[in-house]
């Protein structure tokens, strides 16, 4: 593999070494001060929203994650793979070996050719996939297309989302609980249908759900309950793919600063204090989230079937 702290070229070597110290995921490190307290200005993104322009900067694991060879050879496809988690998941799983192909909406192209550039730099292929996921016919086309472009599938990513926060289920227009609906629960059904017919004993399919599927807060009625149908398919497609050797798990984030929250995914006006109410007293960064997701899809997991993996900041769970 191909040395993983290339610089983005931005020009500032010095900034560049100084972030990988700080943030690299295997340093012993306080997790209270691995990154600061962040205070996002009150801001607005339409959606789909970019991680080009998100204030401030997050950190997908471009400098910080170091891998170890652990997905060597495997195969990926991952939905909402430009920006957020999804970025940090591919950037993670290249940096361990994987070759990676993402989903993402025509209007995220600029971040979707970053984390090509990233992938590539790792020495691993990058398939860009953009369309629509409620479109029925882009989720079966994805799923084909990913596997032409790799040479076959490994490991499913279920991990785009559409979150909008509404005061009251009066406001929420029928249009937003449908598409919340198709993009985070009829399109993971329907990839992960069109997958089955490539994945062999051996492979795996990881869920993004979320802690608000145990903590709903009341301005995200719809969200929250696709995150709960989130984890009970989960727990059925485990069982049910368990004989057949393919393993069925899911991460649940708490709090993670990315696109998602300028563009309505949160009160613009509780921006600024967002992830402070976790233990740790700070939001999570999206390559906090990308060990977790690379556990479950190594060996490593052989054993783990139906879980929901909770990477939260200390906040309880069932």
């Amino acid at each position: 593999m191909t040395d993983q702290s290339t610089s983005t070229g931005s020009g500032d070597a010095s900034a560049d070494d100084a972030n990988r110290e700080t943030t690299d995921q295997l340093a012993f490190q306080n997790p209270v001060t691995r990154y600061p307290v962040i205070e996002p200005p009150e801001q607005d993104q339409p959606e789909p929203g970019l991680d080009a322009k998100l204030l401030p900067k997050s950190d997908r694991g471009e400098f910080s994650y170091r891998g170890t060879g652990r997905l060597e050879g495997r195969r990926a496809l991952i939905t909402g793979g430009d920006s957020g988690i999804g970025a940090a998941v591919a950037i993670a799983f290249a940096r361990e070996g994987a070759d990676v192909a993402i989903t993402y909406l025509p209007a995220e192209e600029p971040d979707a050719q970053e984390i090509k550039r990233i992938v590539e730099e790792a020495g691993r292929t990058a398939v860009l996939l953009p369309g629509d996921l409620t479109d029925k016919a882009f989720c079966e086309s994805s799923v084909a297309d990913a596997v032409a472009g790799l040479g076959g599938l490994d490991i499913l990513v279920n991990n785009a989302g559409k979150q909008i926060a509404q005061k009251s289920l009066a406001e929420l227009p029928d249009e937003q609980l449908v598409q919340t609906y198709e993009v985070n629960v009829f399109a993971m059904f329907r990839i992960t249908k069109a997958a089955l017919a490539h994945l062999q004993p051996g492979s795996t399919i990881i869920n993004t759900t979320s802690i608000v599927a145990y903590m709903a807060p009341e301005v995200l009625v719809d969200y929250a309950s696709t995150k709960a149908a989130i984890n009970s398919f989960t727990k059925s497609m485990g069982q049910q793919l368990a004989p057949k050797g393919i393993r069925v798990n899911a991460v649940a984030p708490g709090p993670i600063w990315t696109p998602l929250q300028p563009t309505d995914g949160q009160p613009k006006e509780e921006l600024p204090t967002f992830g402070q109410s976790t233990p740790l007293g700070r939001a999570g960064q999206p390559t906090e989230l990308a060990p977790a997701y690379v556990f479950l899809a190594s060996p490593e997991s052989s054993y783990v079937i139906g879980e929901t993996l909770n990477v939260n900041g200390g906040m309880p769970t069932p």
